[in-house]
């Protein structure tokens, strides 16, 4: 069984400008997710997924760099472009899709998620954070009544899926073109783990974050 890890990297980005290099507890930020993947023992090669080679001096040890045709930084690139890509020329069992916007996810936390698709209980994983308050959707109340407002100790959760890791068979992403099946096993962390980078405020916070774990890696 091969598990290959993989992170797409994309320089020109649009709403938070070159933030996957932009320095985050001393390193830039995509080597947080990086070395906590070359930390889950049970994943036998990391990749970088990036159209410009002059991000190899900067990865950490033990991820290699495979380079992607520039047609894949456009703006309107659908993510299943990438990993059609990425799965055609790297084949492997297991794949961790994970993202460079998500550094503060921990190695422990995608080697339990990959240890449950590994034992063949579950056929995909994907972090999530659960969020227990009142939540709307298309106009109306998700998870409560108008007419019964339930405390909020009580109240049914949502979750919202992070983008830090997505764990899935070759045969689902090629057969099926889906990244989470019909049995997945929910990764769920809480606010600072499930931190993903969109917006200049988030970068913000994560910089708070690791300033306050003293974090350089």
């Amino acid at each position: 069984m091969k598990t290959v890890a993989f992170v797409p990297i994309r320089l020109n980005s649009q709403r938070v400008a070159g933030k996957n290099l932009r320095p985050l507890g001393g390193v830039p930020l995509m080597c947080h997710i990086l070395k906590s993947l070359t930390e889950v023992t049970a994943i036998d090669e990391v990749y970088v997924y990036c159209s410009d080679e002059s991000i190899r001096e900067l990865l950490p040890e033990g991820v290699r760099f495979l380079r992607r045709d520039p047609s894949l930084d456009r703006d309107t690139t659908l993510g299943r472009e990438i990993y059609d890509a990425f799965t055609a020329e790297v084949e492997a069992d297991l794949y961790v899709l994970a993202h460079a916007t998500s550094p503060f996810i921990r190695p422990a936390t995608i080697s339990e998620a990959l240890g449950k698709v590994l034992s063949g209980e579950y056929d995909s994983s994907f972090s999530a954070e659960r969020i227990q308050t009142f939540a709307w959707y298309e106009g109306r109340p998700l998870n409560y009544r108008l007419d019964n407002i339930p405390r909020t100790q009580t109240i049914e959760p949502v979750y919202i899926e992070t983008s830090a890791f997505f764990i899935f068979p070759r045969s689902l992403w090629c057969g099926q073109g889906r990244r989470i099946g019909d049995r997945p096993w929910m990764a769920v962390v809480d606010r600072i783990e499930g931190l993903d980078i969109d917006y200049p405020e988030d970068f913000a916070m994560a910089e708070i974050i690791a300033a306050s774990r003293d974090l350089p890696r």
